[in-house]
């Protein structure tokens, strides 16, 4: 399994060309001083979240003025000796976390025109970039049975890309949200520039306690890690998270869980030769800070042991930043990621 080169420790910045199109925001959330405070930080990459409709306007054209901020982003990135991921997550067609939203992009040809569009102008613009810029091209795709338009759309939407940026990177995710385990359904690479992405909260109602946006969180709940095989299992079906096989398997819901979590996707890298990068990973600060320390510690042991690239979520967020959450544990925190 090759080595994702130079996006092997990494951070999230989400909440700037994402969920809102004000300018004022854009301009005060993220600076280059950010940027700067990331590469002190020891990180080697960033991954910049992106939505379709702030970057791209209603008749498929860039959105000059959002694109320019990401430009300046990318700018700083390379002033500061950092890479970037570009990633669009929020599609046409397709909304990450509402099932019933997500099929759009599969069954509608203007939709796929629109997304193959929108890849093949970024590139266009920002093929200048490819020696420290990557694209991921879509974020947390839900239903699994689409696996195979998936892969018929990640086709055409590399082809678009290649005409005019050959040799950037490209990542590419599961259906399942970027599950680890629908790496498989992925095809075999186009090309040596390919990356296989995934996410990785697991177990979810840890990482997840006493979120809202998981309708069936129980508020003030607190659940502790590692767990016993015997209570994950029970613990994930009650509060309707996603439950992988490897709950069943491993004998505690710690390191080995991990193990037998990864082991399928790892083969698979492996078998192809091909990079393997987890672009999202963390836990809610409503979680024991201590009981975080020990997953961080769990997670990226695993991802040291495969030499597996990543990027922590999230930058600065009231409930999930490294910046104002687990104050009190950051210094050991950092030490765990980086």
């Amino acid at each position: 399994m090759r080595i994702f080169e130079h996006f092997q420790k990494g951070i999230n910045i989400e909440h700037w060309i994402s969920r809102t199109a004000d300018p004022e925001h854009f301009h005060i959330f993220l600076t280059e001083e950010n940027i700067k405070d990331i590469a002190k930080m020891k990180f080697d990459h960033i991954r910049l979240i992106v939505d379709y409709n702030i970057i791209q306007k209603k008749d498929g054209s860039l959105n000059k003025s959002s694109l320019n901020y990401v430009e300046d982003c990318i700018k700083w990135c390379k002033k500061h000796n950092l890479h970037a991921i570009l990633v669009l997550h929020k599609n046409a067609g397709t909304v990450f976390d509402e099932h019933e939203s997500s099929d759009a992009l599969f069954i509608d040809f203007r939709l796929q025109e629109r997304f193959i569009q929108l890849w093949s102008a970024l590139s266009a613009r920002l093929f200048s970039y490819q020696d420290i810029l990557a694209f991921e091209i879509s974020n947390q795709l839900i239903d699994q049975t689409k696996a195979k338009k998936w892969n018929e759309l990640v086709k055409c939407c590399t082809v678009a890309i290649r005409h005019s940026a050959p040799s950037i990177k490209i990542l590419i995710g599961g259906v399942q949200s970027n599950s680890l385990e629908t790496i498989r359904l992925l095809e075999p690479p186009m090309d040596d520039n390919i990356v296989y992405s995934f996410h990785c909260y697991e177990p979810m109602m840890f990482s997840h306690q006493n979120t809202y946006w998981v309708k069936s969180m129980q508020s003030g709940l607190k659940i502790s890690y590692p767990q016993t095989a015997k209570e994950a299992p029970k613990k994930s079906h009650k509060y309707d998270t996603f439950c992988p096989r490897p709950l069943f398997e491993s004998n505690s819901i710690g390191q080995p869980f991990f193990e037998i979590l990864f082991g399928e996707a790892v083969s698979m890298a492996e078998y192809y030769d091909i990079p393997l990068y987890c672009g999202e990973f963390g836990v809610i600060a409503l979680a024991d800070p201590e009981d975080a320390l020990v997953w961080f510690t769990d997670i990226t042991a695993i991802f040291k042991k495969y030499k597996i690239g990543y990027a922590m979520w999230n930058y600065q967020h009231k409930s999930i930043g490294i910046t104002d959450g687990f104050i009190d544990v950051k210094d050991t925190l950092m030490k765990k990621i980086i």
